[in-house]
């Protein structure tokens, strides 16, 4: 993971083929809070160097996205609706 990659080649990373030790945990990430959004992702991105695959504490996190106009917040109130 030293080279840069594309996102898309980033999000294509499988979990099994990656080692624990190589990820970053993101409570290691620090934002600036006081740079513009832009710059704030960049070095969010910067920092993770893979924002779809890295570790939090001793778990890791794989990250994927359902392909669906539907967000996050209308599956939340589709779960919680289902609980009732």
């Amino acid at each position: 993971m030293d080279s840069l990659l594309s996102l898309d080649e980033l999000k294509g990373i499988e979990l099994m083929s990656v080692d624990r030790d190589s990820l970053v945990d993101i409570g290691d990430v620090v934002i600036d809070r006081n740079l513009p959004q832009e710059e704030r992702i960049a070095d969010f991105i910067r920092q993770i160097r893979n924002p779809y695959l890295y570790k939090c504490g001793k778990v890791i996190v794989k990250v994927t996205f359902a392909d669906t106009s539907e967000t996050l917040e209308d599956r939340l109130e589709s779960y919680f609706a289902s609980l009732q």
